[in-house]
């Protein structure tokens, strides 16, 4: 008789556009910007939650503008946030789905690698224990 052993589930978090098709390999879909992205219809958004408390305040997400150029700064100060209320219970509920099921954070970002989902999945994995999060 096995005593309480947990068993590992293979899941991984991946990350992109909002505006891609949706795959099959995507699992759970949560959208992770703060605000809603133009042009999408929520009955033709394909995602199962949107979770604006995990997305940066709104002050860090304007002094960022998408700058490449500040995206290690816009880095640091996102996961200095992602410690705070209201963030930390939204990231903790993400890491809990991670656990279980792949995820896919969605953006309308257009440069996915220099955004708040890589950010984010770059946590996920830190703290879920998976591999390296990657744009799908």
């Amino acid at each position: 008789m096995s005593v309480g052993k947990e068993r590992a589930v293979d899941t991984h978090v991946a990350y992109r556009r909002i505006y891609d098709q949706p795959a099959r390999s995507d699992g759970v879909r949560v959208l992770v910007d703060r605000v809603w992205p133009r042009g999408v219809r929520k009955e033709n958004a394909h995602l199962d939650e949107w979770l604006r408390e995990v997305a940066p305040s709104t002050e860090l997400r304007q002094w960022y503008g998408h700058d490449p150029e500040r995206f290690a700064e816009f880095r640091r100060r996102y996961l200095e946030e992602l410690g705070q209320s209201p963030h930390r219970q939204a990231a903790q509920h993400l890491c809990s789905l991670s656990r279980t099921q792949d995820l896919t954070l969605l953006t309308a970002t257009r440069d996915v690698e220099h955004s708040q989902a890589a950010v984010l999945a770059e946590w996920l994995d830190q703290h879920s224990h998976h591999g390296r999060g990657r744009s799908s």
